[in-house]
């Protein structure tokens, strides 16, 4: 089972709500891995009609999503990390959508052009889309809020100042990711192999509209839209259906927050699998900056590593997905030597 958490209180004062909260929050992240969170405030606009704005993206005319497009589908683009990408056949994952970064809430002043992971992310024409802009904008901010008081009640848990995690996020480079997964035509299926397509669950034959995975980062939320689908795997391999509730949030963890841990977090692996209709997304992945040093955190039994940049690790381990594989070079590690297995 996929644990139900309100967390109203986390953005409050002290209380022993808090504190039922952030046991709640600890067990969620040690045993299931994930959690569906409610309880969330206005400034975090997840619902329905305020999902659909920031949808509106996919209703633009194919020339002028094309403007958006990242260099590795379009060689005249500047953009590299951010920006459009679009459908791709011959792989699992059947999608287009754009990756967007944290310009859009706080303008070119975080904009960095000599890092493609602090470039500007190429916006489509407020002309074409009125209103749309600040509605991204405000769905960042309030996703981002969100994150940072689940670090806190997982620094709490842990046993730490509840701020140990803030500096790291301060600045940093979350990504909103809107995500359109469209009905397969039969050419996109040529080349992938049948087992990697198809699953039974519950008795039915269900093809993937994403693969099983499981996350690189920290932290993913996923407003949910109360459209079935996203699963986790569960400690005895079995899936488990992720609550589809609409209004709430789905919370899960990612390798690095694992290892930063020492295990005390968990990383799920998850997947999605198709209902036989076009199916919408808008996960956020909640990030540090990207000199954010990553170092073994002050808890009994952590084992040691030598620190790494945040950047780097995040470089090497988005190179590796088939948006970004072959970019390798475009970024050159500003630390020590990162392993991003």
């Amino acid at each position: 089972m996929i644990p139900q958490i309100d967390i109203a209180s986390l953005f409050c004062a002290a209380s022993a709500a808090r504190d039922a909260a952030d046991a709640a929050i600890m067990a969620a992240a040690a045993g299931a891995g994930f959690m569906s969170v409610t309880g969330l405030p206005e400034t975090v606009p997840i619902d329905r009609d305020r999902r659909q704005d920031l949808l509106r993206i996919f209703s633009l005319p194919v020339a002028e999503s094309r403007k958006l497009w990242r260099q590795k589908f379009d060689r005249t683009r500047p953009n590299v990390y951010r920006g459009w990408f679009p459908v791709q056949d011959a792989a699992v994952s059947y999608k287009d959508g754009i990756d967007i970064g944290p310009d859009i809430a706080y303008g070119p002043a975080v904009v960095d052009g000599s890092d493609p992971l602090r470039e500007a992310t190429p916006l489509p024409d407020e002309r074409l889309l009125p209103g749309w802009r600040a509605a991204a904008a405000e769905y960042y901010r309030g996703l981002e809020q969100t994150g940072q008081v689940l670090m806190r009640a997982i620094a709490r848990g842990l046993g730490l100042d509840q701020h140990a995690f803030d500096d790291a996020f301060t600045g940093g480079v979350s990504t909103l990711r809107l995500i359109h997964y469209p009905l397969r035509s039969e050419r996109s299926l040529a080349g992938i192999a049948e087992a990697e397509l198809w699953v039974t669950d519950k008795g039915k034959r269900r093809h993937l509209v994403g693969g099983a995975h499981v996350d690189s980062g920290l932290m993913t939320l996923l407003a949910q839209d109360g459209v079935e689908g996203l699963q986790a795997r569960a400690a005895d391999g079995t899936w488990t259906d992720v609550p589809a509730t609409e209004g709430t949030l789905a919370v899960n963890f990612g390798k690095l927050l694992d290892r930063w841990t020492g295990g005390r977090i968990k990383a799920t692996e998850h997947r999605v699998i198709g209902t036989g209709r076009a199916r919408c997304s808008i996960p956020f992945f909640y990030e540090p900056r990207v000199d954010a040093e990553i170092m073994p955190l002050p808890l009994p039994g952590i084992e040691s590593f030598t620190p790494f940049l945040y950047g780097d690790y995040l470089w090497a381990t988005a190179t590796k997905f088939v948006e970004f594989r072959g970019l390798d070079a475009l970024r050159k590690p500003r630390g020590a030597k990162v392993d991003a297995a």
